[in-house]
């Protein structure tokens, strides 16, 4: 990027991190805000090239701890260690992803020098004293990349931020737009370009391939010679699918997916399509696709992989995972993990069961990367009609099958269609641990088990897709409201009675999540709303490993690093020697913390200017000083307003 500057990226390539950038998690951090820290990490990761490791002694470093709200630097401040802030209720992946672009070097969207073309703030309903927040930065600050104001950006403000009463502070030329801006769901597309563009990406880190079948070269795939059918591109098949998933027959000669015709032939008989040759960084893979079944039961999907080594430079074909089940009349979602190291190839391979069949399988939008397979899908069908006849509050849960962790705890999901009746027209969700099969031999109150509900965008490139989601830990202190029971205690004997509708009787404990999950109107955006149908996907991680994350001396460290035999440090400062050089490492609290060569200066989050002054240190040899040089502007505290920090909180 040039040193001239034109809107809301910082400019110069000193406030630039490099690709990979160090960070520590402060055990100040509540658990649910580690995991999910983690879990953006992982979104940057799919969508940019930016990639994130734990601090092993590296210079410039961020350190994300719990301070007052949720707020961080614009840029690589090179001041050594960076705070990041995310404090009480900052806990959504969304505003996470918000501040680690604060850091990365993004003002706000509002703070673009062209702001005033596309809203109007309303500055007598701002809050007395959070006028800062809605300052403009010039074009000598600022630097847009070109790319068009975005209503939908991850780093707008909500209308309602920082406003003084029930008017709203940030009013959008263009009306339709009202709504929209505010949202921490995810990075929007501009988002993306603006941060691709600034570090140069071309591609990114643990996308791998995705495919819809919207152009002729089928993605590169190839049919096998050593089959007796083939997969046909089409458009629809009389038997069913009449349109393939990705336009779902919106988009006129538009619109194709693969079939594998099991109406005909002998069973036995096999089609068999195989990805390009593809390259693993990871190890670890997920595969997603959508399959339509309108053949018979007994017809079935194989998926396998063609792995190339150097003692198998033809290729080794290891089978995954067989898919089979009663012919439907709608599109369904999958997913398989993969565990492939060298290169490879997906197969898909259908197979003609026995029986009558007037159709066959189909398959569509499919995507592959490196990232962990959700464990559980949870499929709701005729949701128009559901929204439009569910009640606000209890009388209109749906209540998902029960489910399973990894660790045996058995859990489930219910889903305020409606909003609860104190806030109507939102998705409300909570997540309940349930009596299971296991509970005899589980521990308990359940520790540190992080369960992440997922609203999924279903846009056919999973690079692009904005999906909602919330996450709860199961703390195991926790108490449910005013009484002395632990909320993630055994259900039997802090649960209340529920009845599955087979009748089967079991114990349900309270359930912790949000009444503002999804307002209807975002609900009713881009593709959560596809063939009528939404998927929440579910899983449930063991966190416990991040109890304590706090380095004690950084591991690249540790073979040259003694204490001084004198300690010049100031503040309770600890001298170690580094490269036979002295080091002061300064202490720092939740909202505090020393610095200087000596920790001779006190700084905190109140401050909004920050001068650090660096001075030189004889210890009977010459030292290489590592100066801290005057930053202005070093804690942007941006802060959300409360509309955009809604606490976890226990179902009514």
């Amino acid at each position: 990027l040039s040193w001239i500057q034109e809107r809301n990226s910082i400019i110069g390539d000193n406030y630039r991190w490099p690709h990979v950038i160090p960070y520590v998690l402060q055990d100040s951090l509540e658990m649910n805000a580690k995991g999910l820290i983690l879990k953006a990490f992982e979104q940057y990761r799919l969508k940019t090239c930016i990639d994130f490791k734990p601090w092993e002694g590296e210079k410039n470093y961020i350190s994300v701890f719990k301070g007052s709200g949720c707020w961080s630097s614009v840029g690589n401040m090179q001041m050594g260690l960076q705070e990041l802030s995310i404090g009480a209720n900052c806990d959504r992946i969304g505003t996470i992803q918000h501040e680690f672009l604060h850091a990365l070097g993004f003002w706000h969207e509002q703070s673009r020098s062209d702001r005033d073309d596309y809203v109007t703030i309303v500055w007598d309903r701002i809050q007395s004293g959070k006028e800062h927040n809605f300052n403009k930065y010039d074009d000598k600050t600022s630097d847009f990349l070109n790319v068009p104001y975005d209503y939908n950006s991850v780093m707008h403000y909500s209308k309602t931020a920082f406003r003084n009463g029930t008017e709203p502070t940030i009013i959008t030329n263009i009306p339709d737009f009202t709504d929209v801006i505010g949202q921490r769901m995810d990075f929007s597309e501009y988002d993306l370009q603006k941060l691709n563009r600034l570090y140069n990406c071309t591609s990114s880190l643990s996308f791998m391939d995705t495919c819809s079948f919207e152009l002729e070269n089928i993605c590169g795939m190839i049919q096998s010679s050593s089959d007796n059918s083939d997969w046909q591109r089409l458009s629809q098949v009389p038997a069913g699918p009449n349109t393939d998933h990705t336009n779902m027959g919106e988009c006129k000669d538009s619109g194709y997916f693969m079939h594998f015709d099991t109406s005909a032939g002998r069973e036995g008989n096999t089609a068999v399509l195989e990805s390009r040759i593809l390259y693993p960084k990871r190890g670890f893979q997920c595969l997603e696709f959508y399959l339509y079944n309108s053949g018979n039961e007994n017809d079935r999907l194989n998926v396998w992989v063609r792995e190339y080594t150097s003692a198998n430079p033809n290729g080794t074909l290891r089978f995954i995972e067989e898919i089979k089940g009663s012919p439907e009349t709608y599109w369904q979602l999958h997913h398989v993990s993969l565990n492939v190291t060298s290169k490879f190839r997906v197969v898909f391979q259908g197979v003609r069961g026995s029986g009558l069949s007037n159709g066959g399988l189909s398959i569509d939008d499919i995507n592959l990367s490196e990232t962990q397979c959700p464990h559980h899908i949870w499929h709701i069908r005729n949701f128009t009609r559901l929204l439009n006849t569910s009640l606000a509050g209890r009388d209109g849960i749906l209540y998902s099958p029960p489910f399973y962790s990894s660790k045996g705890y058995a859990f489930q999901v219910s889903l305020y269609v409606n909003g609860t009746t104190d806030n109507p027209f939102n998705l409300g969700i909570y997540l309940s641990l349930i009596s299971g099969a296991n509970d005899d031999h589980l521990e308990w109150p359940c520790p540190w088990q992080q369960g992440t509900m997922i609203l999924l965008d279903q846009h056919p490139d999973i690079r692009q897709r904005m999906s909602n989601q919330r996450s709860v830990t199961t703390d195991p202190l926790r108490l449910s409201g005013s009484s002395s029971n632990f909320t993630w205690d055994r259900p039997d004997k802090v649960g209340s009675e529920a009845t599955f509708p087979n009748g089967t009787k079991y114990m349900k404990g309270p359930g912790v999540g949000t009444s503002a999950f999804l307002t209807h109107e975002r609900l009713r955006s881009r593709n959560f709303i596809k063939e009528d149908g939404v998927y929440i996907l579910l899983t449930i991680d063991d966190i416990s490993h991040l109890l304590s994350t706090e380095p004690s001396i950084p591991p690249t460290l540790v073979t040259t690093t003694t204490f001084c035999p004198d300690n010049p440090c100031e503040n309770d400062g600890v001298c170690v020697m580094v490269n036979r050089a002295p080091v002061c490492r300064c202490p720092a609290g939740d909202n505090w913390w020393y610095m200087g060569e000596r920790c001779e200066r006190k700084g905190s989050t109140r401050e909004n200017t920050i001068i650090a002054v660096s001075s030189t240190i004889s210890v009977f040899i010459v030292m290489l000083i590592v100066t801290i040089t005057t930053a202005v502007c070093v804690k942007k505290k941006y802060k959300k307003g409360k509309e955009n920090k809604e606490s976890l909180t226990l179902e009514e």
